[in-house]
């Protein structure tokens, strides 16, 4: 069994992995950017997804994953494929250990993929001679209870306008984190605008 399911993890990786390298060479063949721009980020979904699959296969009961590691690899990479260095973005992780079920990780790791990746395109704008804003983003996450957790995101950047509406959001990005949300049964307060604060609280462990 044990075989069979690291096997499955490894497979189904391997598959994901490809699908993220044909949605990169199509970005590749498309002159508009913000069309190409949109392969990338399905792209970096896709990735994500892969990612769940490779820490799975290199855990010791192939159900469960450590929060903390998977959330800290996430954000790094983002940082590497924006071509932002963490001296101008600093990232301030604090997550408990917190284990969770394969559904509750590619949900909860949705989440966190799309907030970072608004930040860095929205948050910290660009001078006049291209240097990147400086500025933090920080990830908390605590367990509750036996079943639930809450994690808060922010950003230390320009902020978000003050009529957004997460549940009549236009951006595939923030529908996303709205659905996501329920998906795991838990709920999202946008406790800050300027500097931007996602709470969500009563997520489920696993889903």
């Amino acid at each position: 069994k044990e075989a069979l399911l690291k096997e499955v993890h490894h497979r189904v990786k391997n598959n994901l992995q490809i699908i993220s390298s044909l949605l990169n060479l199509q970005s590749n063949a498309i002159e508009d950017e913000s069309i190409s721009g949109l392969f990338r980020e399905s792209q970096s979904r896709v990735r994500l997804m892969a990612m769940v699959h490779e820490k799975l296969y290199r855990s010791e009961d192939f159900g469960t994953i450590e929060l903390a590691d998977y959330i800290r690899g996430l954000s790094h990479h983002l940082l590497r494929s924006y071509s932002i260095s963490q001296s101008d973005i600093r990232l301030n992780i604090h997550i408990d250990s917190i284990l969770l079920g394969i559904g509750s990780a590619v949900s909860c790791a949705l989440i966190i993929n799309e907030l970072i990746t608004n930040s860095l395109k929205y948050a910290f704008p660009k001078s006049a001679s291209g240097q990147i804003q400086q500025g933090e983003i920080s990830i908390t996450a605590k367990l509750t209870d036996l079943n639930h957790f809450s994690v808060i995101y922010q950003d230390s950047g320009i902020g978000l306008p003050t009529d957004l509406d997460i549940e009549n959001a236009t951006t595939l990005g923030l529908q996303l984190v709205g659905s996501l949300t329920e998906q795991l049964c838990g709920q999202l307060t946008i406790a800050s605008y300027q500097p931007t604060e996602f709470r969500f609280s009563n997520l489920l462990l696993s889903s």
